[in-house]
């Protein structure tokens, strides 16, 4: 039986999070089984194809904060997938402790 590429536990893991629920890059780089690792989740989310179904959107900044810059398509195409799923916004924080995965 082949093991889990790196990329692909990770992938399981962002594929796992709830509706309404956001998780950090560093969550799931920890989740997945490697720590520290969390440039290497955002570095897999920005190479996803764009037809993927994975909801990458629920992947986060550790201060709640969607890292696209604030007013590009992506950072109010993030926030509006997030807000239609029921995540509330604080301007332009999530409430962690209300929306974080565990």
């Amino acid at each position: 039986m082949q093991q889990a590429t790196k990329e692909e536990l990770i992938f399981t893991i962002i594929a796992s999070i709830p509706s309404g629920k956001v998780a950090s890059y560093g969550q799931v780089a920890t989740l997945a089984g490697y720590p520290q690792n969390a440039r290497l989740v955002g570095r897999l989310l920005k190479e996803m194809p764009s037809d993927s179904i994975i909801p990458w959107h629920r992947v986060v900044n550790s201060q709640g904060k969607i890292s696209f810059p604030e007013g590009t398509s992506k950072h109010l195409e993030q926030r509006q997938k997030l807000i239609r799923e029921g995540v509330s916004f604080n301007k332009a924080k999530i409430n962690m402790r209300l929306h974080q995965w565990h």
